[in-house]
């Protein structure tokens, strides 16, 4: 089965706690804090591996984790840093966040990566805390929790030339014939369920001629395909990173004037650009009388539109050569041929506004504090140690957020969530 979309989700591993540690020597009194620092969690990474063509690996599996940080312990001995995940994806894979769909990354190139869940820092251990006042600080750092998010992959598939058509049109035939493919043929509509990819040795047909482009052939289009009817609309995506398409029209078909016509309006309806691609037609199935009665008037119209017409019958081998060597007038050289049809792979950065600022909103009768620096201190803290909670406090003040509660009407009582954590307001928070 060939799978092109898989929805995921993906946990960073958890930073390791620092410790808070004391020196233990003998003849050493007061041997001072020595807490070490817990590990880095291990982040995921999704890599292109070009000997995928579908992401099959997630059919089944839908959940990965990665490896947590070590603690830190006495000594100033650090937590071992855990191991990073990396997830293999086909070469035109697309990375959208869910629920939101926006797009993080598009992976063309073999060997690229994206980091989709940073793993979290390793808390400070007690060695950090000491100044000339507080000798010995009991208070460390937590590990800062691993991001976690839900995120789609969908596959578009990378082919120099896609084959496009109604049901029962030939594409799957024409594939065959120019290429060593293999694709389920029978003569009814819908025979093809899931794209086909094949190579064309142009030398084959062409002498001298080293190129080897992809062709794909993607399930038939009916009318209203853009809008979700039929097999073809969840494919017609597949045909966006191809540098020719190729309209395969069955001349033996009841109207193919009104089957090409069809075919033009569901790509202009998916996306305009589709258009605007090198673009060859392909008059089919002319070993039937019917269709080698139209192949003029047909040919006739399409060069009023500028688009040239190869007559060919998939089913007996007639046209392939001809087919091929229209390819290859329009097909870039061998230089550019080895190249993905599109720019190289796009990651999305965004500025994060909430990285070092804060807002302050009402949430189903509590107080919500929003700002990454200020969660992740809310989530290093330890509530259960007092000098902990009483630095966090601290930070609260330092930072403003303390007044701009006071502003927005907090009272004593009053639940307040940061983060993950939630805490009750006191005249003297959390005192």
């Amino acid at each position: 089965m060939f799978i092109d979309r898989a929805k995921i989700w993906v946990r960073a591993g958890d930073g390791g706690d620092g410790a808070a540690t004391f020196r233990r020597e003998a003849h050493v009194p007061r041997g001072g804090p020595d807490g070490g620092d817990g590990g880095r969690g291990g982040s995921i990474y999704l890599r292109v591996d070009a000997g995928q063509t579908a992401l099959i690996d997630y059919r089944y599996k839908h959940h990965f984790r990665a490896e947590a940080g070590g603690r830190g312990t006495g000594s100033k001995r650090h937590g071992r840093a855990g191991r990073d995940l990396e997830l293999a994806v086909p070469p035109g894979t697309a990375i959208f966040s869910e629920p939101d769909t926006e797009l993080l990354a598009d992976l063309i190139q073999a060997g690229q990566r994206f980091m989709i869940a940073r793993g979290g820092r390793g808390g400070l251990g007690n060695v950090h805390f000491a100044t000339s006042t507080h000798r010995a600080p009991r208070h460390a750092q937590k590990g800062e929790p691993g991001e976690e998010r839900w995120v789609r992959l969908e596959l578009r598939l990378i082919a120099d030339v896609g084959l496009v058509g109604l049901p029962n049109a030939g594409k799957s035939t024409l594939l065959a014939a120019a290429t060593a493919a293999r694709p389920k043929i029978a003569n009814y509509p819908f025979t093809t369920l899931e794209p086909n990819l094949g190579v064309i040795e142009m030398g084959a047909y062409l002498d001298g001629d080293e190129r080897r482009p992809r062709i794909a052939d993607v399930p038939g289009l009916i009318e209203g395909a853009s809008a979700g009817a039929g097999l073809g609309h969840a494919f017609l995506r597949h045909v966006e990173r191809t540098r020719i398409l190729a309209h395969v029209v069955d001349l033996a078909a009841r109207d193919p004037e009104a089957d090409f016509a069809t075919l033009r309006e569901e790509l202009r309806l998916h996306d305009p650009t589709l258009l605007e691609k090198p673009t060859l037609v392909v008059a089919n199935k002319m070993d039937l009388p019917e269709a080698a009665a139209r192949l003029e008037e047909f040919r006739c119209a399409r060069a009023d539109e500028g688009l040239e017409v190869v007559a060919a019958s998939a089913e007996r081998g007639d046209g392939v050569a001809e087919f091929v060597a229209a390819l290859a007038e329009r097909l870039p050289d061998a230089s550019v041929l080895a190249h993905p049809p599109e720019m190289p792979g796009v990651v999305v950065h965004r500025f994060d506004t909430s990285a070092e600022g804060y807002a302050v909103e009402r949430e189903d009768g509590a107080f919500r504090v929003r700002g990454r620096r200020i969660e992740r201190l809310a989530a290093q803290t330890n509530f259960d140690n007092e000098e902990s909670a009483e630095r966090f406090q601290r930070d609260l003040a330092r930072l403003g957020i303390e007044k701009e509660l006071r502003r927005a009407g907090v009272e004593a009582g009053d639940t307040v969530r940061i983060g993950a954590q939630e805490l009750e307001w006191d005249r003297d928070p959390w005192g």
